[in-house]
C-alpha cells in the first residue's frame, strides 16, 4: 500500500503545472539631452512574470512600443495610500500593431515603494518595447 501512495504522489507532482518565479529585473534610466537622444529599448527576455523596476526621482517616463498582434497591459504598482486608503494600481492598455504610449511624469509620493524604485508588469510580450527616459 505503501508503494502505491508514493507512486500517486510521484504521478500528482509531476502533473502540476510548474508556474515560473516572478524575477524582479531593473531597468535603466536614460537621461535626456538638448542635443537629442537616441533611446535604448528593452525588447528581448521580456517576461509576463517579471516586475520590472525602474529609479524614480518624479521626472521618469516609460515610453513603450508595440507591433505584435496583440495589445499590452501595463500595470504601473501604487505602494502608497492616501488618507489611509489604498491606491489602485494605474494600468495603461498599449494597443496591438502600432502601440505608441509614454507614461509618466510618475510622481514618487503616489508611485515609489521605499527603495525609491516604480514597479510595473506587462500582460503581453510580443512585439513589444519600452525604453525609460528621465526628462
Amino acid at each position: 500500500m505503501n508503494k502505491m501512495k508514493m507512486l500517486l504522489a510521484a504521478a500528482l507532482a509531476l502533473a502540476l503545472p510548474v508556474v515560473a518565479a516572478a524575477t524582479e529585473v531593473r531597468v535603466t534610466v536614460e537621461q535626456s539631452v538638448k542635443s537629442g537622444l537616441t533611446a535604448t529599448y528593452t525588447s528581448s527576455g521580456l517576461l509576463t512574470t517579471n516586475t520590472y523596476k525602474v529609479r524614480n526621482d518624479g521626472k521618469v517616463f516609460l515610453h513603450f512600443k508595440k507591433t505584435g498582434a496583440g495589445a499590452c497591459t501595463v500595470t504601473i504598482v501604487t505602494p502608497n495610500t492616501a488618507n489611509g486608503l489604498a491606491i489602485a494600481d494605474q494600468t495603461v492598455t498599449v494597443p496591438a500593431t502600432t502601440g505608441d504610449q509614454f507614461v509618466g511624469p510618475l510622481p514618487p509620493s503616489l508611485f515609489n515603494d521605499s527603495s525609491s524604485d516604480v514597479s510595473f508588469s506587462i500582460s503581453d510580450t510580443v512585439g513589444l518595447s519600452f525604453a525609460v527616459i528621465r526628462l
